[in-house]
């Protein structure tokens, strides 16, 4: 449908609005653009512009008395080159309008080619060369009324006639310059504006995976530590009793299938590719109760304290960070100091913010390692930072360790 398009345009604009090579070989190897139709029938117009002005040319010199025959055909027969060489203009602007110069000092019938040069130059060559050409094109206007007076005007009324001529000339050819150069400026500022759209697309599709990937290490490092930590426990004591064995076994099925389900609903948001569109509902300050009850019947010491008096009316992106800050916190105690009684505060109020502390003693004795990259605390510390607000977390002064959270709740 474009290349269709593309044949009533400027060569030169057309091939700017198009990244297709030149079909035509010949093109290549002129260094030129291929003329469109629009090109020809310009062109043509141009040619019968530059004959209609050489004949009316001729009419007028005809009249002029003491023209000898021999003069009359030689100014025709420059003018006939003259329109004969407009079919050149597109290829060799600037030399076209410079040769133009003498010969329209000794030719009248090559006037109107002349007028086509110093419009092609106007349209297809940058300021300077259009200033001095047209400037020494206005210079010799004078001299060529002088030295071939018109009988039907006077000689101010001829040089006022032909340098009014020139000028609209000119001045119409750059109105056409600047027309295709604002064509073709918002071309370039289009594409801009489509690469940036395209580069902010991608770069929010990075963002978007990497919250994708802090979500499931939020998610799942707190399923995967129950099992660690059961599995462990199995382990070390093979003569545990029957019931302790049971619930140990059924909290590992049971964090094995809520990761299972955890890990099916963040590849799920990767399919569909938004981040929004997960199975269930995000975490939100509300569901703190259920993570702590959870916590205890995976046999931690869990105490939860909330000033909060209605939770479900935080804001959902703030609950849920505060949600992920309480949960990293449950797992890395469970970790590195299983059996110590872990300590949840959350305060706050609209305006005053929100904070959440949450902190452990030293525990009594090593607990087994458990492997961990470190990087949770790190990626929450980045996110309450989005939201506006801080996470500290490092050792207590009594040998424990603790994390501070606050967040901005306006």
């Amino acid at each position: 449908m474009f290349t269709a398009r593309r044949w009533w345009l400027p060569s030169a604009v057309a091939d700017e609005l198009t990244d297709v090579p030149d079909p035509d070989p010949d093109a290549g190897r002129r260094g030129r653009p291929r003329r469109t139709a629009r090109d020809w029938l310009v062109d043509f117009c141009c040619f019968l512009l530059a004959v209609f002005v050489g004949l009316a040319s001729a009419d007028v010199l005809s009249h002029v008395p003491h023209t000898s025959h021999a003069l009359a055909v030689a100014d025709q027969l420059l003018g006939a080159l003259s329109c004969a060489a407009v079919w050149l203009r597109r290829r060799r602007p600037l030399a076209l309008a410079v040769a133009m110069l003498p010969v329209s000092l000794v030719s009248t019938t090559a006037a109107g080619a002349g007028i086509v040069a110093l419009f092609t130059l106007a349209v297809h060559r940058p300021f300077r060369h259009v200033a001095w050409t047209g400037g020494a094109a206005l210079a010799l206007i004078p001299v060529v009324c002088w030295w071939r007076p018109d009988p039907d005007l006077t000689y101010a009324g001829a040089v006022v006639f032909s340098v009014l001529l020139t000028l609209s000339a000119i001045g119409w050819g750059m109105f056409v310059r600047s027309k295709r150069q604002l064509v073709l400026s918002l071309r370039d500022r289009a594409r801009r504006a489509e690469t940036e759209a395209r580069l902010r697309a991608e770069q929010a599709q990075r963002l978007a995976r990497e919250a994708i990937a802090r979500e499931m290490h939020d998610v799942l490092a707190h399923r995967l530590t129950l099992l660690s930590v059961h599995a462990g426990a199995l382990e070390f004591r093979p003569g545990a009793p029957q019931e302790e064995v049971a619930r140990a076994a059924g909290v590992i099925r049971e964090s094995a299938h809520e990761a299972l389900q955890d890990l099916r609903e963040i590849i799920g948001v990767l399919r569909a590719g938004d981040p929004d569109e997960a199975g269930r509902p995000q975490p939100t300050l509300a569901a703190l109760d259920a993570l702590v009850a959870e916590s205890r019947e995976a046999g931690m010491k869990v105490t939860l304290t909330s000033t909060v008096t209605d939770p479900a009316a935080v804001p959902a992106s703030l609950g849920r960070t505060a949600y992920r800050i309480a949960q990293e916190a449950l797992t890395n105690a469970r970790k590195h100091a299983p059996g110590t009684e872990v300590t949840v505060t959350v305060t706050g109020a609209p305006g005053d913010g929100l904070d959440i502390h949450v902190r452990n003693p030293a525990p009594e004795q090593e607990a087994p390692r458990v492997p961990g990259s470190g990087q949770g605390l790190i990626g929450l510390t980045e996110r309450a930072g989005l939201t506006g607000g801080t996470l500290e977390h490092g050792p207590a002064p009594d040998g424990g360790f603790e994390v501070r959270g606050r967040l901005p709740w306006g």
